[in-house]
């Protein structure tokens, strides 16, 4: 069983905030292992799968009266009836307990979740292995970009192509249709593969309906489900209000490296099959480490383009480009975006940026480096 200290930390730090932590995350990234890394001794694991689990807390109050421990973990709670209700007496009536829920999607997207725990919840996403985990799990940034980081597929000795068509079919099954209730597969698979092989990309509805022949609504709803489970992340343009400035069109990103090479049929990788996948690293690593801050994207009708903008502090924003070579790096688009925008933090980042350095082009100074050292 591979540690994961980042996320048991974000884990206990969350604690400290409220009594419940709802732990999310697409299927297979290593929910149920997290929850089971808990101290034993001190930790009641409930698997909800179980019919048997059910009948234990039918009466919620009763229930946690009786718990001997003072951690308890509901594992894929959204099958009991009644979560919210069980995690709510919980809470209310047994302060000193401490509750963890894990689910695919965000707690709102279930209709069994009518309250959603306001004031006394957390939520933990936990993204597909990160760059810092890598040599935890003993394996190479190359494999990790190539399997992706769902870790039964990350430690596998070849990469499956039956790994990732099963996972879609579980995906939908378990996650979308339960969650959801759409009723053909067949056009919410042909979506979702679409988006896998165009990730990375800015994102048009009209464009994606018409290749797909379905309608526009369907895509929207589909979209949006798939950004509730975690399964794409949307992400939207910065702007001031520019007129040259794109305002509107998202990018859309897949949610992990693996389906995105399986998907285009990247078997094997080339060398510039690299920056793309490594570009999709790095928006689950700003995931991770700072989800309380939204990732943008700017871009400009020009065409100039940086790859991530996050605003940390008021009239500051920081700008950040991904390149698997730091020497294809060309600067001319983010002297573009800083003659709008002056104040923040430039980043270059590579994966050979360690250890990081200041890098002068022009009036720019950029920081190169690798994710670790993005600060907030």
């Amino acid at each position: 069983m591979n540690a994961r200290p980042f996320w048991m930390h974000r884990i206990r730090h969350a604690w400290t905030e409220a009594p419940i932590v709802w732990l999310s995350g697409v299927r297979r990234a290593g929910k149920t292992t997290l929850a089971e890394c808990l101290d034993p001794e001190r930790t009641l694991y409930l698997n909800c799968d179980l019919p048997s689990v059910e009948d234990m807390v039918r009466d919620p109050q009763v229930f946690f009266r009786g718990c001997a421990k003072p951690i308890v973990v509901f594992d894929e709670i959204h099958q009991l009836r009644d979560p919210a209700r069980v995690l709510k007496i919980g809470a209310d009536g047994f302060p000193k307990l401490k509750l963890l829920a894990t689910g695919s999607s965000t707690l709102a997207a279930s209709k069994k979740f009518r309250d959603t725990l306001t004031g006394r919840k957390r939520i933990v996403h936990l993204t597909p292995v990160l760059w810092d985990e890598l040599s935890a799990f003993g394996v190479r940034l190359p494999q990790r970009l190539y399997h992706g980081g769902l870790p039964p597929a990350l430690l596998a000795a070849t990469k499956q192509p039956s790994f990732y068509r099963e996972w879609m079919d579980s995906f939908y099954a378990r996650d979308i249709q339960r969650l959801f209730g759409f009723r053909d597969m067949n056009r919410f698979t042909a979506l979702l593969e679409y988006l896998l092989r165009q990730s990375g990309g800015q994102f048009e509805v009209t464009k994606t309906a018409t290749a797909l022949g379905i309608t526009r609504p369907t895509v929207e709803s589909h979209i949006r489900a798939l950004e509730i489970t975690h399964a794409v992340t949307v992400l939207r343009p910065f702007h001031g209000g520019g007129q040259n400035e794109v305002v509107k069109q998202p990018k859309v990103y897949g949610f992990d490296t693996g389906f995105v090479s399986f998907a285009r049929g990247w078997d094997p990788l080339r060398s510039e099959d690299f920056g793309l996948l490594w570009e999709h690293l790095i928006v689950e690593h700003l995931q991770a480490h700072f989800p309380d801050t939204p990732i943008r994207y700017w871009r400009d009708k020009a065409g100039h383009e940086v790859d991530f903008v996050l605003t940390h502090r008021r009239d500051a924003v920081d700008a950040i480009e991904c390149k698997w070579d730091p020497g294809a790096f060309d600067s001319s688009a983010m002297a573009v975006f800083r003659a709008h925008y002056p104040h923040g933090r430039n980043y270059l980042v590579t994966p050979s940026g360690d250890p990081p350095y200041d890098r002068r082009h022009g009036e720019l100074t950029i920081r190169v480096c690798t994710p670790t050292d993005i600060r907030p």
